[in-house]
């Protein structure tokens, strides 16, 4: 068992070290995906106000910061501490809907938490006028 538990770390650990390979070959992907990342920290942390602050202005513009803190609690609060995420997909788009035109990409995550063995995450961040990238979106499933 010990053998194969080394081969199966192993065999991770060439994955890993392909995916973050193939991510620092794309700028872009590698910018948004650092957005989300940041930002999904805020959310794990239970800090909804300062998630709210990193977000982007159609976030913001969407929700007031009270309600955001208060929405985020009532979802995360009861699947309980992020136990691993792995990135799954980072897709690019012009539009969104219920947006203006821009640069958007649309990060999806597989998630574990203490008391939801798999969820989705869905990050949409989007390339704001000073040229950053920020949340715009989250939805998780």
């Amino acid at each position: 068992m010990n053998g194969r538990r080394r081969v199966l770390r192993a065999v991770a650990a060439i994955a890993c070290a392909c995916v973050t390979a193939a991510a620092a070959q794309d700028p872009a992907s590698s910018l948004a995906q650092a957005a989300a990342r940041d930002w999904l920290a805020l959310t794990d942390a239970g800090n909804g106000g300062a998630s709210w602050d990193a977000a982007g202005k159609l976030f913001q513009g969407a929700i007031k910061r009270e309600r955001w803190t208060e929405a985020l609690g009532s979802v995360r609060n009861p699947i309980g501490a992020l136990a691993r995420r792995s990135l799954l997909s980072t897709k690019f788009t012009s539009s969104f809907p219920g947006a203006p035109d821009g640069e958007y990409a649309i990060v999806v995550y597989r998630s574990s938490f203490a008391n939801k063995a798999d969820a989705r995450e869905t990050v949409t961040v989007a390339r704001e006028a000073d040229g950053q990238w920020r949340v715009v979106g989250y939805f998780i499933k």
